[in-house]
């Protein structure tokens, strides 16, 4: 009797035992689950997310690959119709103090042959008068060259009042008998306006009847600012 009651006293011994160990100890496999679980959902403080090299966070493609800007085309280099001639025999000049063509050699040259009573002349000088206020006179010069279709434009009083009123400030040489105009437009039908662009060599570069081809001319003129050609030696 005494054998079984200190057997049972030693069960319930090392049963409270067992308990207080689990008690204080808990269970060392769960709370390694506990704590790595934990450890994995905690926030990372500030740091951005990854994103591809190649993308932004919003997919933008990056800077480096986006397509080239489209450049703008080259002029092209205009024809060359050979050298100019000289200008002959002339009544005088408005707006200036050269007396002949030679001394604008190593310019550019624009030069139209006009006279004040013809519409599509007149309509014409708001480009030129663009031309020459966005070019520099050391580099560009416009010559018109009036060649009077009817009497009462062969008047120099009349000219001088028509250069005034249409706002004409560039050199206009006076070619009374047309002698000038019709050297020029040899071997056909002659035409009042006829603009010629003569490079810094004083050959023709451009060669139009009429009113229009204003953005050809301003090509031909930008081309051979930014591209003169190579100086002739004279013989």
């Amino acid at each position: 009797m005494m054998a079984a009651r200190i057997f049972a006293g030693s069960i319930f011994v090392a049963g409270a035992v067992l308990l207080a160990a689990v008690f204080l100890g808990g269970n060392s496999t769960e709370d390694t689950v506990e704590t790595a679980t934990a450890a994995s959902e905690a926030p990372q403080g500030d740091a951005p997310p990854a994103v591809d090299s190649s993308t932004g966070a919003d997919g933008d493609v990056a800077l480096d690959e986006q397509a080239p800007a489209e450049t703008q085309p080259a002029i092209p280099e205009p024809d060359n119709y050979g050298p100019r001639l000289d200008l002959v025999n002339l009544q005088g000049w408005i707006n200036s103090d050269i007396t002949e063509l030679d001394e604008l050699d190593g310019k550019v040259v624009v030069l139209e042959l006009w006279t004040f009573g013809c519409f599509n002349c007149q309509n014409r000088i708001p480009h030129t008068q663009e031309l020459y206020a966005r070019t520099s006179r050391d580099d560009l010069e416009i010559v018109g060259v009036h060649a009077p279709e009817f009497d009462f434009e062969r008047e120099v009083p009349a000219i001088e009042r028509a250069v005034s009123d249409f706002g004409v400030t560039w050199p206009v040489a006076l070619d009374p008998d047309k002698e000038n105009f019709r050297a020029w437009q040899e071997g056909g039908r002659r035409f009042w306006p006829r603009t010629y662009v003569i490079d810094q060599n004083g050959d023709i570069r451009f060669n139009h009847i009429g009113e229009g081809a204003y953005d050809e001319l301003d090509d031909t003129v930008d081309y051979l600012l930014a591209n003169p050609p190579t100086p002739t030696t004279a013989s």
